[in-house]
């Protein structure tokens, strides 16, 4: 046999070699699903009587149960998203925007199409609207690098607020 002919069964052995001990090779696991999530996150509180007509939150009380909504319009001025949310005991909110989709659009980043309102307060005397941080007209997103990691979930956190209700009714301040 020449050198030739050697060489030619020996390279056709290892071609035929390594199919077979690759095709025993686990195949890899799947990439765990990592879940992108956009959540806004702020309070709510009663403003005290002596701060009415300002936007000073210095003597409010948080409020819980207060409810809020997040609107989110796309390029056009559609709404595409809108859910309201509730704060918990600590008058927190923690609002997942779940099914928020951005397109493809600059416009239709968070930062830029979504509004934060006030919706209602449980309590009965302190139910009255006020415009503090935009919570009637609607509060812009504010970033602020802030983001939660978990092994399959992700989430950019934005802020909004803090918001506040006041009383419907206040004393008069005594004029000295």
């Amino acid at each position: 046999m020449s050198s030739s002919q050697l060489i030619l069964i020996v390279s056709l052995l290892f071609a035929l070699a390594i199919p077979l001990t690759t095709a025993y090779k686990k195949a890899p696991a799947k990439p765990v699903e990592k879940t992108a999530q956009v959540v806004v996150e702020g309070m709510v509180y009663c403003q005290s009587c002596d701060n009415y007509g300002s936007w000073s939150l210095s003597g409010a009380k948080p409020i819980a149960a207060a409810k809020v909504s997040v609107i989110c319009k796309n390029y056009m001025k559609r709404v595409s998203y809108y859910k309201a949310f509730q704060t918990d005991k600590n008058g927190y909110l923690f609002a997942e925007l779940d099914g928020f989709k951005m397109g493809h659009s600059y416009l239709d980043h968070p930062l830029h199409s979504c509004r934060v309102k006030l919706v209602s307060s449980p309590l009965e005397n302190c139910d009255v609207f006020t415009n503090i941080n935009y919570g009637l007209t609607g509060a812009p997103l504010r970033f602020l690098d802030k983001t939660l990691r978990q092994s399959n979930y992700e989430a950019v956190i934005y802020a909004a607020g803090p918001f506040a209700f006041r009383p419907a009714y206040c004393p008069p301040k005594p004029e000295y």
